[in-house]
């Protein structure tokens, strides 16, 4: 299982996307795909420069039995304590440029 989130995303990617997941609510996309298309639809996402932010959360084999990433401006950041993926919401007023965030 695999959630893509996309903050201020074009129509035409939203398309291209939904060739491979549903979209049940406008920018969250969801579905199940191997890594090779998860990283692929990821690569695409983030070359983007009209999509403002990016979140993919994917089922794997580890003690969360997940994995997430993050890429753009988001009010919150994915922290990775002792391989423990965590959010951290900053001060309400904060904004964050979150950098890729590559575990795989």
């Amino acid at each position: 299982m695999m959630v893509l989130i996309l903050q201020s995303v074009p129509a035409g990617v939203r398309g291209e996307i939904s060739k491979w997941l549903i979209e049940p609510f406008p920018g969250v996309f969801v579905g199940h795909v191997s890594a090779r298309v998860r990283d692929k639809l990821w690569d695409k996402c983030i070359s983007n420069k009209k999509v403002n932010g990016v979140v993919q959360i994917w089922s794997t084999n580890n003690e969360q039995r997940f994995k997430m990433r993050g890429n753009g401006t988001v009010r919150r950041e994915i922290l990775d304590i002792d391989g423990v993926q965590l959010i951290r919401i900053p001060d309400e007023h904060a904004v964050l440029m979150m950098k890729e965030v590559t575990e795989v």
